[in-house]
């Protein structure tokens, strides 16, 4: 099983998860050409793609959808307010309605060999939903684009192999930044991003044995940098009083622009 991301941040998400026989997307969020460019490396192409999980319909996680879906007919899987609130969107015009596929919170569905989970998240879209995959014994989740997180949250989480978590914002950094106010507080809102320190608070509470990776992923490209994400989460970890270290899994940042080097299980 693989877990690689080939864009996140705030400027676009797309991320691939499979098997050797099932091939998943997590968004679409940048353009057709680049999603294929990223499958390329992969030793992939579009016709290769099983399915789209769309997380929410905001443009950094759908973008380039419809080109994708219409050159190669790839089934698009979405939570109901997700694909009315996209059907909207200028870039999903002329995509088949055959190609959507309604999934439910906690409704779980499979994709060929792999188990996909749809959770909630708090994020200022309509039906917004962070996806845990399973192939075997082997589990990843993508969980970014969420506001706050709580005890379900947790719960989701636990028992990961892998995970992409969201580390978007230094709060520092957001609150003297060139964002208007109404921005800055939509974004520390809770519908809106989880930053460095409450990515790390958050991994605290689903650090196991066996968690072999994680992904930093979804930063802003003005209110963070992959340096400072990396160390705020480390030391969260490190300054907590759980019985792990940062040492004891790979952290990870998740390249903006770029393919991140898989994480194998």
């Amino acid at each position: 099983m693989r877990l690689c991301s080939i864009a996140s941040g705030s400027s676009g998400n797309c991320i691939y998860v499979g098997s050797e026989a099932t091939h998943l997307l997590i968004d679409a969020g940048i353009s057709g050409k680049r999603v294929e460019a990223g499958l390329n490396e992969l030793e992939l192409t579009g016709r290769d793609i099983d399915a789209i999980l769309i997380t929410h319909e905001h443009a950094d996680h759908i973008a380039g959808l419809g080109v994708l879906a219409r050159k190669f007919g790839i089934p698009i899987y979405a939570t109901a307010g997700t694909i009315r609130a996209m059907k909207n969107c200028s870039g999903t015009k002329g995509v088949d309605e055959s190609l959507y596929h309604e999934v439910g919170e906690d409704r779980k569905f499979t994709v060929k060999d792999l188990v996909v989970n749809p959770m909630r998240i708090s994020h200022d879209a309509a039906q917004p939903v962070g996806y845990r995959v399973a192939y075997g014994s082997k589990k990843v989740a993508v969980c970014t684009d969420l506001g706050v997180y709580n005890d379900y949250t947790v719960e989701c989480l636990k028992g990961m192999d892998a995970l992409l978590l969201e580390a978007n914002h230094d709060v520092n950094m957001l609150q003297v930044g060139p964002y208007p106010y109404y921005l800055k507080q939509r974004i520390l809102g809770d519908r809106g991003h989880l930053s460095n320190e409450n990515s790390g608070k958050l991994l605290c509470r689903i650090l196991h044995d066996n968690l072999k990776t994680v992904l930093l992923g979804h930063l802003s490209k003005e209110n963070n940098l992959p340096e400072l994400a990396y160390e705020s989460v480390r030391m969260e970890v490190n300054m907590s009083e759980v019985p792990y270290h940062s040492g004891d899994f790979e952290l990870r940042v998740a390249k903006r622009s770029e393919v991140t080097a898989p994480v194998i299980l």
